[in-house]
C-alpha cells in the first residue's frame, strides 16, 4: 500500500499545481467495503464542475497508478467545502502534500476502518486557492 500512497501524493501534488491547493485528499477503507478504497476529494474548483471534476481527478488516477493498483480503489467522493463534516476532518488532523494514517474513525457519517490523510488542511480560503507553483 506503501507504493500507491506515494504515488497518490503525487498525484494530489500534481492536482494543486495545475487546479488549485486542495482542501482534503485521502483514501478511506469503509468497514462495509474491504480491500475497497474510497478516494476523497474536497477543493474549491470540484465545485462548480463536478462531472468534470471527477473526470480530471479520473485521469490522474488512471495514469498515475497500475491496473492492479486501480482495483483497488472504489469510487472517487467529492465532498463539499463547507461540509461540517470536513472541518471536522480538518480540526482533527494536518497535512499537506504528506501522509497521516488513521485507523477505526468514524468521518463524514461512515465507520472508517483505515484511512490515509495526504492532505488535510484548514483555512484555505483565507489563503491563494491558485495553483501551487512548483518548488525547485
Amino acid at each position: 500500500m506503501n507504493e500507491i500512497i506515494e504515488k497518490l501524493v503525487q498525484v494530489e501534488r500534481e492536482m494543486a499545481t495545475e487546479k488549485g491547493r486542495l482542501l482534503v485528499f485521502a483514501l478511506f477503507l469503509r468497514e462495509d467495503a474491504p480491500d475497497l478504497w474510497d478516494v476523497i476529494v474536497a477543493a474549491p474548483w470540484v465545485t462548480p464542475d463536478k462531472s468534470g471534476s471527477l473526470q480530471y481527478i479520473s485521469s490522474k488516477l488512471s495514469s498515475a497508478l497500475a491496473p492492479d493498483e486501480l482495483t483497488k480503489l472504489s469510487r472517487i467522493v467529492l465532498i463539499e467545502p463547507d461540509s461540517p463534516a470536513l472541518s471536522a476532518l480538518q480540526k482533527a488532523v494536518h497535512v499537506e502534500h504528506g501522509t497521516a494514517e488513521i485507523r477505526d474513525g468514524n468521518f463524514f457519517g461512515l465507520p472508517i476502518k483505515h484511512a490515509y490523510l495526504i492532505t488535510s488542511r484548514r483555512d484555505v480560503d483565507r489563503e491563494s486557492t491558485e495553483p501551487v507553483q512548483p518548488t525547485r
